[in-house]
Order: structure tokens, then C-alpha cells, then sequence
């Protein structure tokens, strides 16, 4: 009986029929006049090892379509596997499939995010926190908009990048679409609101305007003189808040506009 190691393809071929009708290896090794220990090894490695998930799939992908999967992945980074391989022109392979391509090229990671502050932003805060630091902010109403949008999450989405490219960073929005925001102010113990702003979540100037004379002017003329003299309204910066047509039209309501450093508005 021979004691080669190596089995042929035919007689790993037949090793299997054998065993898929029911025979022990010590049988098989007399059949095939091989080592018992020889089969034993082929069988032990063969039901350890592991099968490819993808079928085949990755046989179909050539070293063109990896190029241009690459190339995808580049331009539209922490996007889907879909998205990738659709972008790529491969359209219709399996998730699984685009999961295995993809992880020979890229990982997966989460966007690192940034507020969208400069220098001269910072600057400007410290210069407008400086200037207030002694102002009686019992006075102050602090307003501001805050949004839930149905566009996707923010903070743990992920997408595929390519290996040794920078992680892109997202910068936070204040207005999104495909959702709700809300305004509110609060002064000392006191809650103006919240109200819903119609029309989603994107504000404009004209917009903005005819919110605070539906909702702000009328809470603002139901208190007394002293009191109105006194209050100082802030809003942050935001384009629609900042525009000229909101500062004159605020302006023809009472309130006047003090100062801007780009980084809020304070309107006594």
C-alpha cells in the first residue's frame, strides 16, 4: 500500500463519493491502496476548511472593474458598498461579494467631525465674551432653532474608504431637509415657546421674519415697558438671521440691532 502524500484530484474525487455514501476511511484507504492516515488528513482538513461565502461572485470581477471600484471609492468616500460598486459600474454583485472586494481595498470608518469655526471665529468669541463679561444675563432672552431631520443620522453613520486616505470630516449643519424644527428662547426661569416652524427646516430671511411676528412679537408686547426696555434679545449667527432684511425688519418692531462680530446678535 503507498504512502505518497499527495492525493491526486481524481482520488479527492472519489474520496468524497465514498464518503457521501457512507464509507469508513480505513475502506476507502483499501479501495484506493493509499495510507488510512493520508485519508484521515484529507478528510480532517477538508471539514475545517472554510467555504466562500461569495459563491464564486469574486471570479466574475476582473482586475479592470477592481480598478474602477477603487477609483469609486476614492471620489465618494464613506459611502455604501452599493453605492461604490453602482458608481463603479458594478451593479447587481451581492452584498456579501462587494463586502469581500471591498475589504482588500478600503475599511470602514465613521466621518470625523468638525464645528465649523475658524481663527478669526474664535477670535470673535473671545472678543464678544470679553466686552459681556459684566452684563446681567438674567436680561438676555437666548433663542435658537433645533432640528430633527428624517435625511439620516449624523453622528454613527459609516461608509468604505479607501486604505491610507484621510477620513473626511462632516461638518455639523443647522438646517437639514426632510424633517421638523422647533424655536425657543429662555430668560432667567422664563421658556418662550417652543414653536414649530412650518415649512421643514430650511429658513430664510423672509421666513424668519414672519415666524418671530406670528409667535415672538406678540409674547413681547404682552409685557410692560420697563420690561421691554431692559430685555436683550440674542440669536446666533446664521445667514437668516444676520440678513438686512431681518435686522430692519426686527428694527421696525422695536428692536434694535446693536452689534454683530459674526458670531451673534444682541438686540436690546
Amino acid at each position: 500500500m503507498g504512502k505518497k502524500k499527495d492525493l491526486s484530484a481524481a482520488e479527492k474525487s472519489e474520496i468524497v463519493q465514498c464518503l457521501g455514501r457512507g464509507m469508513k476511511t480505513l475502506d476507502i484507504s483499501r479501495k484506493l491502496k493509499r495510507d488510512h492516515r493520508t485519508i484521515k488528513r484529507f478528510v480532517a482538513d477538508s471539514e475545517h476548511r472554510r467555504v466562500r461565502p461569495d459563491k464564486g461572485t469574486l471570479r466574475k470581477i476582473s482586475a479592470r472593474s477592481m480598478h474602477r471600484i477603487k477609483r469609486a471609492d476614492a471620489k465618494i468616500p464613506l459611502h455604501s458598498s452599493k453605492q461604490i460598486f453602482e458608481a463603479a459600474g458594478a451593479s447587481g454583485v451581492p452584498q456579501t461579494s462587494r463586502c469581500i472586494v471591498l475589504q482588500t481595498l478600503a475599511t470602514v470608518h465613521k466621518p470625523s467631525i468638525r464645528p465649523p469655526l475658524t481663527n478669526a471665529h474664535k477670535q470673535k468669541w473671545l472678543h464678544w465674551a470679553e466686552k459681556y463679561m459684566k452684563t446681567n444675563f438674567q436680561t438676555v432672552l437666548f433663542t435658537d432653532e433645533c432640528r430633527a431631520t428624517l435625511d439620516g443620522p449624523d453622528g454613527w453613520s459609516s461608509g468604505w474608504l479607501v486604505d491610507g486616505h484621510p477620513v473626511p470630516t462632516r461638518v455639523q449643519r443647522q438646517q437639514g431637509g426632510g424633517g421638523v424644527m422647533f424655536w425657543a428662547g429662555i430668560m432667567g426661569t422664563e421658556l418662550v415657546g417652543p414653536f414649530r416652524v412650518p415649512e421643514g427646516v430650511k429658513m430664510t430671511s423672509a421666513k424668519y421674519v414672519e415666524f418671530m411676528t406670528d409667535h415672538f412679537l406678540p409674547w413681547y408686547r404682552r409685557n410692560n415697558y420697563a420690561f421691554r426696555n431692559k430685555i436683550i434679545f440674542m440669536h446666533e449667527n446664521a445667514p437668516f438671521h444676520a440678513a438686512k432684511n431681518t435686522s430692519a425688519s426686527m428694527a421696525a418692531m422695536g428692536i434694535k440691532r446693536r452689534e454683530s462680530h459674526g458670531v451673534a446678535s444682541i438686540l436690546p
